[in-house]
């Protein structure tokens, strides 16, 4: 459920073909591109707000080729440019947020970056009539009219899908660092869930998320999209809502793990470190290193326990298969990925950020503590609308 990154006519990508045009160049990490979804909420109450005029004009493209529909009407997709450094990230956030909230002041709305609404409800929302979207009603019934939820996808650049294969089979132990960085997700139909990212959750209930079995090479992704194909589960591989998976239509890896960030810090963060796992992890695959070997059962638990605690408390690791510090867990992450970091002149500034994220905490971890010290969702919803256009204008 996600507008691809704008680009002229990008190629497929298959097991033997390496593009490499200005778009979508061969070298891996060397581009990155970041897709937000945001629901849009009314300017005064701070309620979901479902504006017909705004949805239509976001179909038909009339917001510009950054800002899109998505599949709630309460709904607003967003894309940046392709990227080739963190400025770049930084200001694409900061140009697609601004249109957004722009093109939502324009009904007497505002944008909230996070994965969910803090009181609202699914029930506020409707369908996008767009063909895809509702053809994923005639599939999914329910699951697709509650989607009350938003995600972050970053894209990096990879050469062919046998290279995108081996970055996902070894990117599984270390996405539930990723995920614990970004919880803002920890309300849902107004309840307080318990967790960072109850997104991940909700989104369990879809048989076509979360993190896949080791595939091997491009082949066997393939074979596994066409028997997902013929269950009826998909209709090709842009369906698929894995935490990770090879672009259909670019040539390019996205990561779809993250909650997103309200913060414009934590979200250029995490587009960093996926772009620099994407580069050490592939590095590794060349030089004939092996996928680590690791049960499917603790990689759920490790995912389930990021999405619960985020960074408070400690967080799984499943190759070591002991829980580690939270702060310890995101240390080990920027030691893995340092020297990719410091040999494209990026460590100091993730240092940077991720010693800011763990300071300060998550999204969610302030948008529970606003609740607690006001006793009011409105105070959460302002508070994210604030975080969300902080450093944007």
């Amino acid at each position: 459920m996600t507008a691809e990154l704008a680009a002229p006519t990008p190629p497929v990508l298959t097991s033997t073909t390496a593009p490499a045009t200005a778009r979508g160049p061969a070298e891996v990490g060397l581009t990155v591109g970041v897709e937000e979804e945001y629901h849009v909420v009314d300017a005064t109450t701070l309620e979901m707000r479902d504006d017909a005029a705004l949805n239509r004009a976001a179909l038909r493209g009339a917001l510009g080729a950054s800002v899109h529909a998505e599949i709630a009407t309460t709904q607003l997709e967003v894309a940046t440019e392709v990227c080739t450094s963190l400025a770049d990230v930084r200001q694409g956030l900061r140009t697609v947020r601004a249109q957004a909230a722009d093109a939502a002041a324009g009904v007497g709305a505002t944008i909230v970056a996070a994965s969910t609404h803090p009181f609202a409800s699914w029930e506020q929302q409707r369908l996008t009539a767009r063909p895809r979207y509702l053809e994923l009603f005639e599939k999914w019934a329910l699951l697709a009219l509650q989607q009350v939820i938003c995600g972050c996808h970053v894209h990096v650049s990879v050469p062919d899908l046998d290279t995108a294969v081996a970055v996902m089979d070894r990117a599984r132990p270390y996405l539930p660092a990723l995920l614990a960085l970004t919880g803002s997700s920890p309300f849902h139909e107004g309840v307080d869930t318990g967790y960072e990212s109850y997104r991940t959750q909700w989104f369990a209930r879809w048989p076509i998320t979360g993190a896949t079995e080791p595939l091997g090479d491009g082949a066997a992704y393939r074979r596994v999209v066409e028997g997902l194909r013929t269950a009826g589960c998909v209709d090709d591989a842009s369906n698929l809502y894995w935490d990770v998976r090879p672009s259909e239509r670019y040539p390019t890896l996205e990561y779809r793990i993250g909650d997103v960030c309200t913060s414009l810090d934590d979200a250029v963060l995490h587009a960093a470190l996926a772009r620099a796992l994407t580069r050490t992890l592939a590095a590794r695959a060349r030089a004939g290193l092996p996928a680590e070997e690791v049960r499917p059962e603790l990689l759920r638990a490790a995912r389930w326990r990021a999405a619960r605690h985020g960074l408070q408390g400690s967080l799984f690791d499943p190759l070591r298969g002991e829980l580690v510090p939270a702060p310890a867990a995101v240390g080990d992450l920027l030691a893995m990925l340092r020297d990719d970091l410091e040999d494209r002149g990026e460590w100091d500034e993730v240092q940077a950020l991720a010693g800011q994220a763990l300071a300060r905490g998550t999204s969610a971890a302030r948008q529970r503590a606003v609740l607690h010290r006001q006793g009011d969702p409105v105070a959460v919803a302002r508070m994210l609308v604030d975080e969300s256009l902080r450093g944007v204008r």
